[in-house]
């Protein structure tokens, strides 16, 4: 199979984009991962497959694979990249599209300066939808948030918890650049108080404006952004008082700025998307 595609990113962190919309396309996870490969294949953190929705007043459906085949619920960065995307390829001139994901629907905005603002809807906190299982354990009370232990083994760390389409636990450390990502972001990402997995952010608070983070995504490992990671950063931020809205996120691989007023209010995450390079690959 001859397959067209599009390399973008948003801030760093890296997508191949399908386009769908004409005809089904449907991947094996060993083709998924053959185009995540950086060296065998296109090289991404993801795969994003573009689909027309058959849901009334929706524009788009997209599905999101990680790099090692499996597909997952949600992703900030690459919904900004789908947007330039479905733009530059002339399948919408609308500036405000309606997206729906495998769990939920999101309105995307074209700014005027190029970046694009993602409507994330409002963060879960509820332990069993995220999912997190607190059985036996004693939060400690921080803000408007519980930070919760969790046992590593030789160490315990407290993480914030929550969802934003995806699991989320959050870290809060002095130096980011410093922070263990490699040793405990995969022992937090596997650890069996989160059933499906999760994805550990290592958040340093700079100022209450302002912070620096670090994401270890789940399935694949440390990306130079994760849109819903630094959205789950700032809304723990948030409730643990130690930030304000808006808030500036620096990643590795750029800034993104989240907003969010708090309580059922819906997160809102404007950043970045670019075009790289598009080719066609033999699968």
């Amino acid at each position: 199979m001859r397959l067209p595609f599009t390399k973008m990113h948003g801030a760093g962190n890296d997508f191949v984009v399908l386009d769908a919309t004409a005809a089904p396309i449907e991947l094996t996870p060993d083709q998924v991962r053959r185009l995540g490969d950086r060296r065998f294949g296109v090289g991404a953190d993801q795969v994003l497959v573009v689909e027309r929705s058959t849901t009334p007043g929706v524009d788009f459906r997209y599905r999101i694979f990680n790099n090692s085949g499996d597909e997952v619920e949600q992703c900030g960065n690459g919904a900004r990249c789908f947007v330039r995307f479905v733009r530059d390829k002339g399948l919408t001139d609308k500036d405000t599209i309606r997206v729906e994901t495998v769990n939920s629907l999101i309105e995307l905005r074209l700014q005027d300066d190029g970046r694009v603002t993602v409507d994330m809807n409002a963060p879960v906190f509820e332990l069993a939808r995220i999912p997190f299982d607190p059985s036996g354990l004693a939060a400690e009370r921080r803000g408007d948030f519980e930070l919760w232990p969790l046992d590593l083994g030789d160490y315990t760390v407290q993480v914030a918890t929550l969802s934003m389409g995806n699991p989320h636990a959050v870290l809060l450390v002095d130096d980011v650049e410093h922070a263990p990502v490699g040793l405990q972001g995969p022992s937090v990402e596997s650890h069996p108080r989160f059933p499906r997995g999760v994805n550990a952010g290592f958040m340093q608070v700079v100022d209450r404006g302002h912070i620096r983070l670090r994401v270890h995504e789940r399935d694949a490992g440390e990306t130079l952004a994760c849109g819903t990671g630094a959205c789950a950063a700032v809304v723990a931020g948030i409730r643990l008082g130690l930030l304000d809205s808006p808030v500036d996120v620096q990643a590795r691989g750029g800034r993104l700025t989240i907003a969010w007023n708090g309580g059922t209010a819906h997160v809102l995450m404007t950043g970045p998307a670019e075009t790289v390079f598009e080719g066609v690959i033999e699968l």
